[in-house]
């Protein structure tokens, strides 16, 4: 194992890197600037974190959110390692304290929002540790805050740009979730960058399932039945405070634990609700988009999204925040064509005119992603420059295909109207001269008297929109982004009218049912003992006033749960269990598995038949030998049939071949020890226990996993 390795699994309990950490890391250890464009989930923290524990000094990290940088900095603490944070949380007496830590070499990484670090009085404080102590590097988190491109622009990240005046020396690595191409030139401009490392990974995450579903006029009872068949902590996103706190509140008179997140909340409200999410005392998050940027809660199981967000890059960082763990989350959009005027209001009140069309082009966007017919990653990650094939295998759109129909005379008549009302006029306008209204607008204008007047009265207006917006969406006729909307012919246009392009439209299909299938017995056991291991988790870190996940995350207690160790050895290799936390909870998870094993109803495979026949030689009376000349086999052979036997739980009484001291004295060594290799154990024991006593016994601990 290389020592790059050895240090991971040493500090944070991992066997091996994701894709390009290990590189970046060393890259990080050689002093060089770098800029990361890494997903939520990918793992972006440990890239500058590892590197921090491994260089002399302290390392800087700016984050833009206090909840940010205490849930990292207990994460930190929990794995034994030391950090700390300095903000307005805290008072002069202790922000003292934790400069003396720093200056004593005790606090490997430092995290400080931007105000303070470019603060004069604290930048003096840092030109001292910079002589006494060293300071290793500046992470800047969230970089794309940075810019004035970015989604979430923050004018004081801004000032960061003084760093490398006053700092030449020291190394920056800007680390974000999302950039697109003009984002991450700002960032390198504005932060002087030297020459930067650049490692952009896509931005796919495999584990999400997008799904897009239509939003009921009243959809409480929707929301509250996809809740129900959900698992896990959750987030709902809405546009209005209002709704955030009306839905919270019917969701607690059914029973779930939701509560509201919005800006309308006094900061120690705020707070108080966001650490009852983080800690699991409130299953569901009810939040605007005042929530999220930051939270480390890495289990969030679902996103629903209420509302259109406003942008692709929006609902990407706010989708994203379901399984930040790696393990399977779901994101679902409930979506209403009508949303697009309630944005539409929030797009007008901007005074920009250039920033006014920009949104619209984006929200333009974001209403294709929920009305495409094909994978929604396709358009998701082309917005960030970045191409896909489709057939993701993890969105609605590609696991239930929709049914395509030829609807070519549909927008011949919807195109045809368009030209005969000289390109001047909106869809609305369209769809209702196809559908024969009779309002003022079309009589203004003398529209009844067309050729195309009510000749779409076979279609519902529901219908003849959603045609209008898929020949938009696909490019098959323009739209001006003025706010009026008005269609215009193309090429494409005039490529239908003429017969020389067909143009079909997908029917949506009846959802599969992806529901968890626990027939298996083992499967539902498995699903059992990770309830209880969660428990367990809950227990101790309420004790310790921690988050559940700061002592192991889901996917650690998921492979606890399906390997059941009984060890400390065997639990010490699982991925996430680092020596630290071993020590700490090791013990607490190994009794509760073995306390569960000994509950459980026998659930075995059969034996094999070899094994079947020395069982019935043994229940015959007949000894290891003589079970062994009659088979015509090694009595080792004999002895390994029975630590199968033993294992499955057949009538095999293990005393009859080692005395229950023995039994104790082996019980005791493979906990210490480990069940890995036998030599160490016999070699501890002693020249008086043989192998064959001691592979009997390990049988009959294995067996504890399978009751």
């Amino acid at each position: 194992m290389s020592s790059l390795r050895q240090s991971l699994k040493k500090y944070f309990g991992y066997d091996s890197f994701r894709e390009g950490q290990e590189e970046i890391i060393q890259n990080a250890l050689n002093n060089r600037d770098l800029l990361i464009i890494m997903p939520t989930g990918g793992g972006k923290s440990l890239c500058f974190q590892l590197p921090a524990l491994l260089k002399k000094g302290v390392t800087i990290v700016i984050s833009p959110l206090i909840s940010l940088m205490q849930d990292q900095v207990m994460s930190l603490h929990d794995n034994g390692i030391g950090a700390t944070f300095i903000n307005s949380t805290l008072d002069f007496q202790e922000i003292k304290h934790r400069e003396q830590l720093i200056l004593s070499g005790k606090i490997k990484l430092l995290y400080l929002a931007p105000e303070r670090l470019i603060s004069e009085k604290f930048q003096s404080f840092l030109n001292t540790v910079a002589k006494t102590n060293a300071i290793a590097s500046f992470a800047i988190d969230e970089a794309h805050c940075i810019s004035e491109w970015g989604h979430d622009f923050r004018l004081e990240y801004r000032q960061l740009r003084q760093l490398r005046q006053r700092f030449p020396q020291i190394p920056i690595t800007a680390l974000t979730a999302t950039a697109t191409p003009r984002v991450q030139q700002d960032i390198i401009q504005q932060l002087r960058l030297r020459n930067p490392i650049i490692r952009r990974f896509s931005f796919n995450r495999p584990n999400l399932y997008y799904e897009v579903r239509p939003r009921e006029k009243r959809n409480y009872h929707q929301i509250l039945q996809l809740i129900n068949s959900l698992e896990g902590s959750g987030i709902i996103y809405c546009l209005a405070r209002k709704t955030t706190e009306d839905l919270a509140y019917r969701l607690r008179q059914d029973n779930i634990s939701a509560l509201p997140y919005h800006g309308g909340l006094t900061d120690e409200m705020r707070s108080h609700h966001q650490d009852c999410f983080i800690r699991d005392d409130a299953r569901i998050m009810v939040a605007t988009v005042a929530f999220g940027m930051g939270i480390n809660k890495p289990d969030v199981r679902f996103v629903i999204h209420h509302d259109l967000p406003r942008n692709i890059e929006s609902y990407y960082q706010e989708s994203g925040r379901a399984g930040r763990d790696g393990e399977p989350a779901k994101c679902i959009l409930l979506y209403n064509p009508s949303d697009e005027y309630k944005i539409n209001y929030f797009i007008k009140q901007k005074e920009n005119i250039n920033e006014q069309k920009q949104a619209r082009e984006q929200l333009k966007k974001v209403q294709e992603y929920a009305e495409t017919n094909y994978c929604r990653r396709i358009v998701q990650l082309g917005y960030f420059g970045e191409k896909y094939k489709g057939d993701c295998g993890g969105c609605d759109n590609c696991l239930n295909p929709k049914k395509f129909v030829d609807w070519t005379i549909e927008a011949q008549k919807f195109l045809s109207c368009v030209a005969r009302t000289r390109e001047k006029f909106g869809m609305n306008h369209i769809i209702n001269i196809l559908r024969g209204a009779k309002n003022q607008k079309i009589y203004q204008y003398g529209h009844h008297l067309l050729s195309t007047y009510g000749i779409g009265k076979d279609h519902t207006t529901k219908e003849w929109q959603y045609l209008g917006r898929s020949l938009v969406y696909q490019g098959l006729v323009s739209q001006s982004n003025d706010g009026y909307k008005i269609l215009k012919l193309n090429n494409e246009s005039w490529k239908i009218l003429q017969h020389k392009r067909k143009v079909k439209i997908a029917l949506n299909n009846e959802q599969n049912n992806n529901s968890q299938d626990l027939d298996n017995p083992r499967k539902l056991e498995t699903e059992i003992l990770l309830s209880r291991l969660k428990k367990l988790r809950k227990k101790l870190a309420d004790e310790e006033n921690i988050a559940p996940y700061v002592i192991f995350g889901d996917s650690t207690l998921k492979v606890m749960a399906q390997l059941q160790p009984i060890s400390l050895e065997s639990l010490s290799k699982i991925s996430g269990v680092t020596e630290y936390k071993l020590n700490k909870y090791g013990n607490y998870f190994l009794r509760e598995i073995i306390a569960f094993n000994h509950e459980q109803p026998v659930i075995t495979p059969l034996p094999s038949h070899t094994h079947m026949k020395t069982l019935q030689f043994y229940q015959q009376g007949l000894t290891v030998s003589e079970i062994a000349k009659k088979r015509g086999l090694t009595e080792s052979t004999i002895i390994s049939h029975f630590c199968e036997l033993i294992e499955l739980n057949q009538p095999v009484n293990v005393n009859e071949f080692v005395n229950p001291e023995k039994q104790k004295n082996i019980s005791e060594a493979l906990n210490k020890i480990g069940d890995k290799f036998l030599k160490p154990i016999r070699d501890y024991l002693g020249s008086e226990y043989s192998y064959d006593e001691i592979k009997l016994v390990k049988a009959k601990l294995a067996s504890y996993k399978i009751k």
